[in-house]
């Protein structure tokens, strides 16, 4: 019986008590979503730069 509420109180203490915090983070993730954000910017100002500079021109004669 003593194993048995050994066993309890040591299963009870692993998953209340905290855990280290790993201080690393998601680096790799990061990165390959700022890479992945700035490639895709790339793409779409090659694809639309007349229509964009067009949008922009238009906006700003617009405001004056």
């Amino acid at each position: 019986m003593e194993h048995i509420a050994l066993a309890l109180t040591r299963l009870y203490v692993a998953l209340v008590a905290p855990r280290p915090r790993d201080e690393r983070g998601d680096v790799p993730g990061w990165v390959m979503i700022t890479v992945m954000t700035a490639g895709l910017v790339v793409v779409i100002t090659g694809v639309a730069k007349t229509q964009l500079t067009g949008m922009l021109s238009s906006a700003l004669n617009q405001v004056k």
